[in-house]
């Protein structure tokens, strides 16, 4: 089985049963990661670049195994050792890689939109791995997979983002994916760190922290993203933490099998205390090994041939 598209660009561009398709095929391919030789031979011949324009350590590790553990050719491309600090502009970029026959392309970049051009130019996938402020469709994808392990179905659970909103490109994936799977969504911060009209998205939206977490089935916090923001959004991390950083007393609003995520990397003692991103409910490390599963899908459902060759979920 493939996905009828070409790319992977967004969450928002995903139906019902496209999500479901790749959750239970990563589900499916979880299982190659726990074998002595952690590698299937689907995707041999296949060749996935690995384009950066940003730093990550999560994301691009996690698609270069995915891309290595189904046989693919994995080359990874950083920026500031390409022909890009040079003068090159995005367009011939991609021209140059596709004249070089990829079959797909993974792009992470900080300016929104980046990937649906990179898409327009070439005719191999692209994937999107963080465009600016807008998606990061991989990130939600595992994070929704994490969350249907413990809990089965996302079907009526609320979920609460508090943090960094006006600038999470994870906040808006995972708004997308789990409205769309059944899931109620609020978030909530600093009201400069609240994008007008978030609410559109499908969410509900709140300055009060412990309405955003009452009754929370899960939790996600996001980083302040001072590279982004430049520290202009808040007077300082002492006072946000005190507002708005999660620990064990706050967490008492939510429900007592709380789920609690992160998309990484963390501040702890801002966003988050080590007692929590440490504690029984964290899932933090869970939705790192999903994302292996997750991009191994898509590297899958976008180029594979035939689902016959997925292991079998046990």
């Amino acid at each position: 089985m493939r996905l009828n598209r070409k790319d992977i660009l967004g969450i928002e561009d995903l139906s019902v049963e496209e999500l479901e398709t790749i959750l239970s095929t990563a589900e499916s391919f979880k299982e190659v990661s726990t074998r002595e030789i952690k590698k299937v031979p689907t995707l041999r011949g296949k060749t996935i670049i690995n384009l950066f324009y940003e730093a990550s350590t999560r994301t691009r590790t996690s698609f270069e195994i995915a891309a290595k553990r189904m046989s693919a050719d994995a080359v990874n491309i950083s920026v500031s050792t390409s022909s890009v600090v040079k003068g090159e502009t995005l367009k011939d970029t991609a021209k140059n890689l596709e004249a070089m026959k990829p079959d797909c392309i993974v792009i992470r970049h900080s300016s929104s939109g980046a990937p649906h051009g990179i898409a327009g130019y070439v005719g191999c996938s692209v994937i999107n791995a963080g465009d600016g402020n807008h998606e990061h469709p991989s990130q939600a994808l595992l994070d929704m997979l994490t969350v249907r392990e413990h809990k089965k179905s996302l079907a009526g659970l609320k979920l609460a983002i508090i943090g960094d909103v006006k600038h999470s490109r994870v906040a808006r994936s995972n708004i997308y994916g789990f409205t769309k799977l059944g899931a109620s969504v609020v978030v909530c911060g600093p009201a400069t760190m609240l994008p007008p009209g978030i609410e559109a998205l499908g969410c509900k939206a709140t300055v009060n922290v412990e309405d955003a977490l009452r009754d929370a089935d899960v939790v996600m916090m996001l980083r302040i993203q001072l590279e982004r923001s430049k520290g202009a959004d808040f007077p300082n991390a002492r006072e946000y933490s005190r507002l708005y950083g999660l620990d064990d007393v706050k967490l008492r609003k939510a429900k007592k099998d709380v789920l609690i995520l992160h998309p990484g990397p963390m501040n702890r003692g801002v966003e988050i205390s080590a007692e929590v991103a440490d504690g029984p409910y964290s899932l933090i490390l869970d939705q790192v090994t999903n994302g292996v599963a997750v991009r191994m899908a898509l590297f899958y459902l976008l180029l594979g041939t035939s689902r016959e060759d997925a292991p079998k979920a046990i």
